[in-house]
């Protein structure tokens, strides 16, 4: 059986970072304004400003910012984001 991976804990910076704690105790910092910036969308686009970064939450193991800005965990933990 695989063992699924989850967020347990999610630091916004104001750089548009943000640092992840995985289930299995594993961290990593990841750049999500450099993402956004590569991949420009009006609905991605006001998480560069680092009062609706700050806004980004922990739902069910995953980050997410709203209702339109979330990443595959899996993504998230390889570095792949």
């Amino acid at each position: 059986m695989e063992h699924l991976i989850s967020i347990t804990e999610a630091i916004c910076n104001d750089d548009i970072t943000v640092l992840l704690v995985f289930s299995d105790g594993t961290s990593r910092l990841v750049d999500i304004g450099r993402f956004i910036r590569e991949h420009p969308h009006p609905q991605y686009n006001k998480y560069l400003k680092a009062s609706n970064f700050k806004k980004g939450r922990l739902e069910y193991g995953n980050i997410v910012w709203g209702n339109d800005l979330e990443f595959h965990v899996a993504d998230l933990y390889e570095g792949r984001i």
